[in-house]
């Protein structure tokens, strides 16, 4: 017989979201399951870390003899420092060996009696490094696999979609859409499996497209100028401020702790407080202060000093325009930063459901192929 039916929008929804499916249903699955593990990547190192135990007792170093110590003793070169908000809690301190040195490492010390403790990498630093690459590169060269996770990615986007507009029913009724919220339990295991295709995807599907539209950043500097010039502001702007400073040859040059007291008098709140000092490059203190009070632990304000003790400039995130709120939190909406512990779990959870999409879509598909089979033989 003839079939009269109409190729409707609805179905071509469907076989976009199908065939798309089928066709990165791999590369999703890895790039989801890395991004689950990736969620709590600093609280897992942080566990398997040897412990470096700082108690309260006596009064604190100060910051000029801390850093004269990791220089003279250790042969380090001390850029910054990062001061956390709690007195039992080690000063983390970004040294080089080599002043040519890009990165750096980490030193821990204890700012009342000056013991050093060196972090070592453990095995979880190594495996947080292939999910990582995993997620970012699939293993390969950078040049062959991060444009094909950022295609991958842009699938997803186009499946969260269209998952969203498959999942209303046709027939908007309560009852309908009610079906579509929730998973039958005591149904057979087809349909349990549509169900968290189905529901679970649904739930999850607002968190899938912030991590698709701010991950795609990281894959095509394309999208990330076009999104900065659609948003007004540039993306990952990594750039360190200009200042006209004046030579003073009499001038005075403060200390480290005159310079950490203005900083911390200026951002007058409790919070952690990072330092880079001065180089020959930028002759002037950079200081980011994380407000323990305010609504994400992800944002700062910056303050710059200069060497003499001259506030040069102070940026309070809540005083910058949305555009620039928004390109500044690119990366812990992506992340799951954005709230700390709270959002984190969300995203662990969003992350779980969308490694497990690709698996339960497939097995839809395969029920259909055999239920389709078993109807042509039936005629």
């Amino acid at each position: 017989m003839k079939n009269n039916k109409k190729y409707s929008f609805r179905k071509f929804i469907n076989d976009v979201h199908l065939w798309l499916g089928l066709a990165s249903g791999i590369i999703l699955f890895i790039v989801c399951f890395t991004g689950t593990v990736l969620v709590f990547e600093q609280e897992i190192k942080d566990f398997f870390a040897e412990a470096f135990i700082v108690e309260a007792k006596g009064k604190k170093q100060t910051m000029s003899s801390l850093v004269k110590e990791l220089e003279t003793s250790n042969g380090f070169y001390v850029t910054g420092v990062t001061m956390p908000n709690d007195e039992n809690k080690a000063y983390t301190f970004l040294v080089k060996k080599d002043v040519k040195e890009q990165r750096g490492s980490r030193v821990l010390v204890n700012p009342y009696n000056r013991a050093i403790h060196q972090t070592e990498k453990t095995k979880a630093d190594d495996f947080m490094l292939t999910m990582f690459k995993l997620h970012r590169w699939l293993l390969l060269d950078t040049n062959i696999g991060g444009p094909i996770v950022g295609v991958a990615t842009i699938i997803f986007l186009l499946l969260s979609i269209s998952g969203i507009l498959l999942w209303f029913p046709k027939k908007m009724k309560w009852r309908n859409i009610k079906q579509g919220l929730k998973i039958k339990t005591n149904a057979n295991w087809k349909r349990i499996n549509h169900d968290l295709h189905n529901a679970l995807g649904f739930y999850a599907s607002i968190f899938l497209l912030i991590m698709a539209i701010t991950g795609l950043c990281w894959s095509f500097e394309s999208y990330r100028e076009g999104l900065g010039y659609i948003m007004g502001t540039k993306i990952f702007d990594r750039s360190s401020p200009e200042f006209q400073l004046e030579n003073k040859p009499d001038a005075t040059t403060i200390s480290y702790d005159i310079a950490i007291k203005i900083a911390n008098t200026n951002l007058n709140y409790p919070g952690e407080l990072s330092v880079t000092f001065p180089t020959p490059k930028d002759d002037y203190y950079s200081f980011r202060k994380y407000n323990d009070d305010n609504w994400s632990p992800s944002t700062s304000d910056k303050l710059f000093l200069d060497t003499t003790g001259t506030v040069l400039n102070v940026e309070y995130f809540d005083e910058k325009p949305l555009n620039q709120k928004l390109a500044a939190v690119i990366k812990p909406l992506h992340t799951g930063d954005i709230f700390g512990s709270f959002s984190k779990t969300i995203y662990f959870l969003a992350c779980l459901i969308a490694t497990s999409l690709p698996v339960t879509g497939t097995i839809i598909w395969l029920n259909k192929l055999k239920k389709k089979k078993k109807k042509r033989m039936g005629d």
